[in-house]
C-alpha cells in the first residue's frame, strides 16, 4: 500500500507533499502546481474512504503529470518558452481525464527536456532538476521532473512519455521503476508529440505494482492484481555486443550481479544475437533519426520563425529531420516494419531481453550543460539501449539495482503486446533482487 492509502487522512498527506515540493531538493522539479484542485480531490477521496467507497487502486494516490499533457484552460508548454502563449487546451488529455476518474490527486506538472527531445533532462527555460540521489547530477530525460518526483516521494506515481527512453532513463538514474508500454496501447491524444510513431505514455513509481496500477488506468483497463511468474526457468536473453560497448564499470558490475542472482534463482540466462538487426535499423535511419523526421513535421510552422526561442540543442536535432524526403521517410517506415517482425521472431523463444537501462550512470550537470560535444556524446550513450525498445516496438521496464552510489537500472524488454506478462515478470525479478 502506498502512503496515501494508509490510515492517515489523504488531505494531511497532500499537505506534506506540497510542503516537500517547496524544499530545495525539489527545485525545478515542477513547472505548475494545482494546490486547490489537489486539495478538493484529496477531500473527496477522504470522504469516499469514510463512506467505504473506492474508485480503484489510484484513489487518493498523489500523481504528477509531465508538462506536455493537456489540462483544460491552460497552455501546454511541453517544456518550451515559446509555448507559454499557446492557446489554452480545450479539455484534459484522455490520460488526465482517466486519472481524475480513478480518484488520483493530481499535484501538478513536472519539468522535462524541451519538447521531450533529450535523454539528459536539462531545460534552459524552466531550470535543471537535480538528480534525486545527488542534485549536482543530471536527472535523466526527457521525463526529468517525473523521475525526481517519484524518487523523492513527492509523487506516488509520475506520468511521463517515452519516445527513446524518456521514462526508463530517468527511472534508472533516480533509482525508481519506469514502465514503457507498447506504443499506441495508451492514447496519445492531448499529449504534445515528439514522434507519433515512437511515442508512448508510461508511469514512474517506487514499485512495479504501483506502475502496473497506474498503467491499467492509463490504458483504460480493469485492474487485476499481478501474479508474479516463477523465476525458475524464466528465459532471459542477454544481447551482448553493440549494446554493451562503452558501458561504465559500475553499471556492468551491477548488471552482472543481478544476472547472477536471477540465475541462482533458476532463471535460464543465455546470450542472444541481435547486432544484425541493430545494424540494419541503423542503416534504415541513417539519413536522420525517425524522431527527428517526425518532429520536423510537428514543428514545421515555427521552427524558423521561432528559432531563437528554442533550446539550440533541441532545434539542431529537430532540424536534422528536415532534409529527409517523403520517399526516404516512407522507405524508413517500411524497413522498420520488416525489422519489427524479424525482431519479434528472434525474441519468440525468450521471455525477456535483459540489459543495462543506460550504459552510464548520471553524469554531473556541469560536465554537459555548456560543452556541446560532451552533451551530444553523453546524450547518445544515455539513449542507446532504451531506444531499442521504441525502434523495435517492444514493451520495456527499468528496475532499480540497489546499493550503488549512483543509481543503476536493469532493463527488461518483451515483445510488443506482452505488457501484462512483462509486468508480472518484472514483479518477480523485483522480489528476487531484494
Amino acid at each position: 500500500m502506498t502512503p496515501t492509502r494508509d490510515a492517515a487522512p489523504i488531505r494531511d498527506d497532500l499537505e506534506r507533499r506540497l510542503a516537500a515540493i517547496g524544499e530545495p531538493a525539489s527545485r525545478h522539479v515542477f513547472t505548475t502546481l494545482y494546490p486547490e484542485a489537489a486539495r478538493a480531490a484529496a477531500d473527496a477521496a477522504d470522504a469516499r474512504r469514510r463512506a467505504g467507497i473506492s474508485l480503484g487502486p489510484l484513489d487518493g494516490a498523489m500523481v504528477s503529470i509531465k508538462d506536455l499533457f493537456d489540462v483544460a484552460g491552460e497552455p501546454t508548454t511541453a517544456g518550451s518558452a515559446l509555448r507559454r502563449t499557446a492557446a489554452p487546451a480545450a479539455g484534459d488529455a484522455p490520460v488526465v481525464a482517466r486519472l481524475r476518474r480513478a480518484g488520483a490527486v493530481i499535484l501538478g506538472k513536472t519539468n522535462m527536456s524541451e519538447f521531450a527531445f533529450s535523454g539528459l533532462g536539462l531545460n534552459p527555460h524552466w531550470g535543471n532538476p537535480g538528480n534525486a540521489a545527488d542534485p549536482s547530477l543530471v536527472p535523466g530525460g526527457s521525463s526529468s521532473g517525473a523521475g525526481v518526483s517519484a524518487a523523492l516521494g513527492t509523487s506516488d506515481v509520475a506520468i511521463g512519455t517515452d519516445t527513446g527512453g524518456s521514462v526508463r532513463i530517468p527511472a534508472a538514474l533516480n533509482g525508481v521503476v519506469g514502465f514503457k508500454p507498447t506504443a499506441r496501447r495508451v492514447p496519445l491524444d492531448g499529449a504534445f508529440p515528439l514522434s507519433p510513431t515512437l511515442d508512448s505514455i508510461g508511469p514512474l513509481a517506487r514499485s512495479v505494482r504501483a506502475c502496473a496500477e497506474a498503467d491499467a488506468v492509463l490504458a483504460g483497463e480493469e485492474w487485476r492484481p499481478l501474479r508474479p511468474v516463477p523465476l525458475r526457468d524464466l528465459r532471459i536473453g542477454v544481447p551482448r555486443g553493440l549494446l554493451f560497448t562503452e558501458t561504465d564499470a559500475d553499471v556492468a558490475q551491477a548488471f552482472e550481479a543481478a544476472l547472477g542472482m536471477l540465475g541462482a534463482a533458476g532463471a535460464r540466462v543465455a546470450d542472444v544475437a541481435i547486432d544484425d538487426l541493430l545494424e540494419r535499423m541503423a542503416e534504415a535511419t541513417a539519413p536522420a533519426p525517425l524522431a527527428s523526421v517526425e518532429a520536423a513535421a510537428v514543428h514545421a510552422d515555427w521552427i524558423d520563425a521561432e528559432e531563437a526561442a528554442f533550446d539550440p540543442r533541441v532545434h539542431a536535432r529537430i532540424s536534422r529531420g528536415r532534409t529527409v524526403t517523403a520517399a526516404t521517410y516512407i522507405r524508413m517506415l517500411r524497413t522498420r516494419a520488416g525489422l519489427i517482425g524479424a525482431c519479434d521472431d528472434r525474441l519468440s523463444p525468450l521471455d525477456v531481453l535483459a540489459l543495462p537501462a543506460t550504459a552510464i550512470p548520471a553524469v554531473p550537470i556541469a560536465a554537459v550543460a555548456q560543452d556541446e560535444a560532451a552533451f551530444t556524446r553523453t546524450n547518445l550513450l544515455m539513449l542507446r539501449n532504451t531506444m531499442v525498445g521504441n525502434l523495435f516496438d517492444l514493451t520495456g521496464i527499468s528496475l532499480p539495482l540497489k546499493g550503488r552510489a549512483r543509481p543503476v537500472g536493469l532493463m527488461l524488454l518483451a515483445r510488443h503486446g506482452q505488457d501484462r506478462r512483462l509486468l508480472e515478470i518484472a514483479a518477480a525479478v523485483e522480489a528476487g533482487l531484494r
